[in-house]
């Protein structure tokens, strides 16, 4: 079963030097697990996102009917990333996701396909 694994971390995390530090070691962590995902024999995809400034948000209407374009995340973290695994069970796909690297505060949300997939 295919489980996506969507990465939010606080962008602010990668800002100055310290940050370029942080994002070359988590960098090196993804390599280091696609390649472990790789040996495995697991089928998956995956891709980083654009920062969160890029983002445009379509047509959202909200509960007192007034429409947004634009990025308004509520959150201090934002969508950097994900994986697609396809693993023979959620308990599977929350162990690989434990593997992903992360800034600090940084959360992987596990998901499974919905029903009218």
């Amino acid at each position: 079963m295919k489980y996506m694994l969507l990465i939010y971390e606080n962008e602010a995390e990668y800002a100055g030097e310290a940050g370029e530090k942080l994002g070359a070691r988590i960098i090196a962590g993804h390599m280091a697990l696609t390649e472990e995902l790789a040996a495995s024999g697991i089928e998956w995809s995956g891709s980083e996102l654009a920062s969160a400034a890029t983002a445009a948000t379509a047509a959202t209407v909200t509960r007192d009917g007034v429409v947004h374009d634009g990025p308004f995340a509520e959150t201090r973290e934002q969508l950097g990333g994900y994986y697609m695994v396809d693993v023979p069970d959620r308990e599977t796909a929350i162990a690989w996701a434990r593997k992903i690297p992360l800034s600090p505060g940084g959360k992987v949300e596990v998901r499974a396909p919905g029903d009218h997939c």
